[in-house]
């Protein structure tokens, strides 16, 4: 959300509050008032007054961020100018929903002059929400009304705004995902029409969507934390179990915004659990053969998700001998260096490489006629019995001629957008070069595993099966 907040200190929060003061005071006081107009309703900024926790989670989220993003802002430029225009609101129909439904812009090349409660993804654009309508590209209608919907089936009375539940905003329901999903689906407009981002399809293909159990797992039961906590700060709200409004997952803040580094440790620490690894090393004829093996086990979908196109994730490997010398390595990139940059036979690469119509590799989604996938799916049954039992571990072997190494280190790396992807940005004139040093490059915790021939076993860990 392009707001005065993220440009400025959080104190200048405060600032912004007393311009809708004499609106949102009544919100938060027992005493009688008449409920908040349309102006005041689209603005989240209106909201902090009464819910000040969910706000400043959303503030620093990338929803909020979604209209100042400059990767956004230079590849819509960018694919508006291809196009002759003919994105028109495909890219800010998401970013900026409010803004298109408003009528405040028709392609986000104006963002510039739409007011600040109309960009990214706001308070009132879900919490408005009546229907999907279909599974990609945002098809979500809203009520037109001044009605804030939510998941809390006994809603304190208020004056600020009415209040309903619903399904579509309650984490615990198989619904809610539909909410998120269609927004996280994408299918490219034509003459492609490529389903280039898929993370709700998969999500769907997956365990994590099973209803056998009742305990599907749904977008915000991952990306939504509960706490317990009040909902609002007024008179006879009681503690409730509500939800975090960070909404984080893989991508990141390029520009100062709010919280940007608790959003990269919660980044981290969510991808810390994603993968199950094992290392095999085992040697046979004067030749040592190096086994890795990865599982999606967390994720709720494959790994990686949404712009897979763009993601750069890959293993890194390397032995050593016994006076700690490398004798193989793949995979080792210097963090500033783009993926593409290495010339690696051996490199283990997951996401989406997309193709022109002529066969060309491709990386604007504009472009893109056909996508070749190789990502960590996500487990589809948990019963190995179940007819739809699927294997879902990966391998890759690694040979080099040499006894056994004296110890084997492995780890998977992931960048939310490849560096070869905003060096071609910024040498369209599309992007500013300072952002590049922005993107920075994650460790999966989980997958930071080192095999020793001192641990006298081929395979570690031993008892991963």
């Amino acid at each position: 959300m392009s707001h005065e907040c993220p440009r400025a200190a959080r104190a200048h929060v405060t600032v912004r509050l007393a311009a809708v003061a004499a609106l949102a005071a009544a919100a938060c006081t027992p005493d009688e008032a008449p409920l908040l107009g349309k102006e005041a309703m689209l603005d989240p900024e209106t909201c902090a007054s009464c819910h000040e926790a969910h706000y400043t989670e959303w503030s620093g989220s990338m929803h909020a961020y979604a209209a100042e993003d400059p990767v956004f802002l230079a590849m819509n430029r960018r694919g508006q100018r291809e196009t002759d225009g003919a994105l028109g609101a495909f890219c800010v129909n998401c970013h900026a929903p409010m803004a298109v439904r408003l009528g405040l812009t028709k392609d986000g090349l104006d963002l510039d002059a739409v007011p600040a409660y109309a960009k990214g993804v706001t308070c009132y654009f879900c919490h408005s929400a009546t229907e999907v309508t279909g599974t990609h590209n945002a098809p979500i209608e809203l009520a037109g009304d001044l009605v804030m919907r939510g998941a809390i089936q006994d809603p304190v009375a208020n004056t600020a705004h009415a209040s309903l539940s619903s399904p579509l905003l309650d984490r615990s329901e198989r619904r809610s995902a539909d909410l998120c999903g269609s927004c996280h689906d994408i299918v490219t407009p034509p003459p492609h029409e490529v389903h280039l981002e898929r993370t709700f399809a998969e999500w769907k293909a997956s365990l994590f969507s099973k209803t056998e159990s009742g305990d599907d797992q749904t977008c915000g039961s991952c990306h939504m934390k509960a706490r317990d906590d009040v909902a609002a700060n007024f008179e006879g709200v009681f503690l409730r179990r509500v939800h975090d409004h960070k909404m984080v997952g893989a991508d990141v803040a390029l520009t100062e915004f709010p919280d940007r580094d608790a959003q990269l440790e919660q980044i981290q620490r969510e991808l810390d659990t994603t993968l199950l690894p094992r290392i095999c090393v085992v040697e046979a004829g004067g030749a040592t053969t190096i086994t890795l093996r990865l599982e999606n086990q967390a994720a709720g979908h494959s790994w990686p998700s949404g712009a897979a196109q763009d993601r750069r994730a890959w293993v890194e490997v390397v032995a050593y001998d016994a006076a700690d010398a490398v004798v193989f390595s793949s995979g080792v990139v210097p963090d500033t260096e783009p993926l593409a940059s290495i010339k690696d036979p051996n490199l283990w690469r997951f996401g989406d490489t997309g193709f022109d119509a002529q066969g060309n590799e491709a990386h604007m989604f504009w472009e893109i006629a056909k996508v070749e996938s190789a990502l960590l799916e996500a487990p589809v049954v948990a019963d190995k019995e179940d007819p739809a039992w699927k294997d879902i571990h990966r391998t890759r072997e690694y040979l080099y001629s040499g006894p056994l190494p004296s110890r084997v280190t492995m780890r998977v790396r992931l960048r939310p957008i490849g560096l070869d992807v905003l060096d071609s940005l910024i040498a369209s004139g599309d992007l500013e070069p300072e952002h590049r040093a922005k993107m920075p490059t994650f460790t999966l915790g989980s997958t930071n595993l080192e095999w020793k021939l001192s641990l006298g076993v081929s395979c570690y860990p031993k008892d991963h099966e």
